[in-house]
This record gives C-alpha cells, sequence and structure tokens, in this order.
C-alpha cells in the first residue's frame, strides 16, 4: 500500500497545474493591452496593441486576441500566451467593435467611419464581404445559432439583423438613440440593446412571427445621479438568462436586471465612467473597464457586489477573459 501512495505522489508532482484565465484589457489613450491573473488579479504585463485599441475578443480556442486598432483602420491579431503580433486583418477604417462566428471564422466588424458591416475569413485573412448599414455602426452580436449578425447603427438609432447566408439586412428595428451594444440570451429568445443618450435598453424578441419585435424599455434612476449621466453601454447576460448586467458610463454604476420581469433590482458602484464588461467563464467574476478612473473593477456575480478595483493601463476601453 505505501508503493501505490509513493506512485501516486509522484504521478501528482507531473501532474499539470492549474492556472488562472487571462483577463485582457484594450487601453484605448494608452494604446496597449493590461493582462491580468484572474485568481489573483494582479497585472501580469502590459504590451503595445497600435493605436487606439478599443474592441476586444479572442478565439474560441483561447489561443488568439483580436484587437481593433481604431486609429489603424486594421485588427490586430496577437499571440495569447507570449503577446507576439502575429499579423493583421483587413478591418476596414475605424474598426470599433465586432463579434466572432461561434467556430471562430468569420469576424464581423462595425466600422464607424464608413456605415458598413465588414466580415472577414479570419483563416484566409481577407474581406468577403462589406455591407451597408446605418450611420456610425458600433454595436456587433451575433445570434446563439449564427443565422444572424446585429449592427446597431448610433445615428440611424436601429438594430440591423444581417442574415449570415447571404450578408442582406432581413429586418431593422428602431430602438432608443445611440445604440452602443447588442447582446442575446445564451438560448437566443432574447435581444438587449443599450441606449446611451436615450438611457435605456430596449427588450426585442427577435423569433417574432413576421420579424423581430420590440417588447418593451428598461429605464435607470439612481437617487443623487442625474438622469443624462445614465448611460448604457456594455452589457452581459447570465448564461441562465436570470440576470443582466448593464454599464451606465459616467454614472459609475453598473445596473443589476432581474430578467424575470425586466426590472433593475440593484445598482453596483465601480470605477469611473464605466464602458464594457465581461465574465470570468464559470461566471463567478464580472470585470468593468473605467475609462476616467484608469482601472476595471472586479464584481462577484452571486453577492452583487464590487469586491475591488485594479489600476491599468491609461483609458481601458474593452476587456476579455481567456476561455477555460
Amino acid at each position: 500500500m505505501k508503493s501505490v501512495f509513493l506512485l501516486l505522489g509522484c504521478l501528482g508532482a507531473f501532474a499539470p497545474p492549474a492556472f488562472a484565465n487571462k483577463v485582457f484589457v484594450s487601453n484605448e489613450k494608452g494604446n496597449s493591452i493590461t493582462v491580468l491573473d484572474s485568481d489573483t488579479w494582479e497585472v501580469l504585463t502590459e504590451f503595445d496593441a497600435g493605436n487606439r485599441p478599443r474592441g476586444i475578443g479572442i478565439s474560441p480556442d483561447g489561443k488568439h486576441v483580436y484587437v481593433c486598432a481604431s486609429d489603424d483602420d486594421t485588427i490586430r491579431v496577437f499571440d495569447a500566451d507570449t503577446y507576439e503580433e502575429l499579423w493583421t486583418l483587413p478591418s476596414g477604417p475605424d474598426p470599433e467593435l465586432f463579434t466572432l462566428h461561434p467556430s471562430g471564422n468569420p469576424i464581423y466588424v462595425a466600422n464607424e467611419d464608413d456605415n458598413i458591416v465588414t466580415v472577414i475569413d479570419t483563416e484566409k485573412r481577407r474581406v468577403i464581404a462589406e455591407i451597408p448599414v446605418g450611420v456610425e455602426p458600433e454595436g456587433m452580436a451575433i445570434s446563439p445559432d449564427a443565422a444572424f449578425v446585429v449592427n446597431t447603427s448610433e445615428t440611424t438609432n436601429m438594430a440591423h439583423f444581417i442574415d449570415t447566408g447571404d450578408y442582406q439586412i432581413k429586418h431593422n428595428v428602431l430602438v432608443d438613440q445611440r445604440p452602443r451594444y447588442a447582446v442575446y440570451t445564451d438560448d437566443g429568445t432574447r435581444l438587449f440593446v443599450s441606449a446611451e443618450i436615450g438611457g435605456t435598453v430596449s427588450v426585442i424578441d427577435p423569433n417574432a412571427e413576421g420579424g423581430p419585435e420590440l417588447l418593451k424599455k428598461i429605464e435607470f434612476a439612481v437617487p443623487g445621479v442625474e438622469p443624462e449621466w445614465l448611460q448604457p453601454v456594455g452589457m452581459k447576460v447570465t448564461s441562465d438568462g436570470r440576470w443582466l448586467f448593464v454599464a451606465l458610463g459616467p454614472a459609475n454604476r453598473v445596473a443589476v436586471v432581474d430578467l424575470s420581469a425586466d426590472e433593475v433590482a440593484d445598482y453596483i458602484l465601480v470605477g469611473q465612467r464605466v464602458w464594457q464588461l465581461a465574465f470570468t467563464p464559470d461566471q463567478k467574476y464580472l470585470i468593468t473597464t473605467n475609462g476616467n478612473s484608469n482601472d476595471v473593477t472586479i464584481i462577484d456575480v452571486a453577492a452583487q457586489k464590487a469586491l475591488k478595483s485594479v489600476q491599468v493601463g491609461q483609458q481601458p476601453w474593452g476587456v476579455v477573459v481567456a476561455p477555460d
């Protein structure tokens, strides 16, 4: 028996160590990416990312980090382990946000200056299609079944539903002023669109008979905070479809929306000018980027409380967490 324990001990010594998930934060004014450890929340490193990095994402296999270098008119692709720049993708002018196909190919990019959505083959690194949309496209989301890509156009105040088969807009839904972000529930039964100036989140049934239908608008009110400061931008919804978290910009709050009633349950105080959000893969934590305080806030999702803030680079904008 002793020899068995010795053998197990030796095998354990050679077992691969457990690694925390890396958190990648794009710093819009610092022209860099900050990398954090999701166990200790310590900064691991910071590396150059081109000019004005904003939208950021990661391939499904966790190998490649995609960064919209907006002022370079390109998407820079980095090795998620070594942080080496591998290549660029022809994103079109002023890329801001994008969404990846669940397979990792293609990538759909909002080009704010040219009023188009660019579709790029991530393997062949070439443009597949350019889709005219409304004025100042920004938000991008893909339905769980990958049948539609949704783009929000800030000046047109619409959500455009683009068929991923033929790249044609099949439906348009009018929302409130300056829509910035869109996110689906995991089961694809609801779509949420935030309106920064309108101060609301539109709740849309994307599968309604006759086309996507606006169901209601969620409004926000925080005692002591001026209504014009309540500017919904980035959002994340839990995988069980129970909670929606909404970044409220200069209000320095994240709204917690109970989706059983589509009503705000609470507000979480975070850093200054909270912009984008990301879950850790287990959805235990939510990370916020706070552009004016140059930090990120870590929220305990179950407790719905902010745990701590961590300084990153100058004007953090986007955030993504490596998958397990």
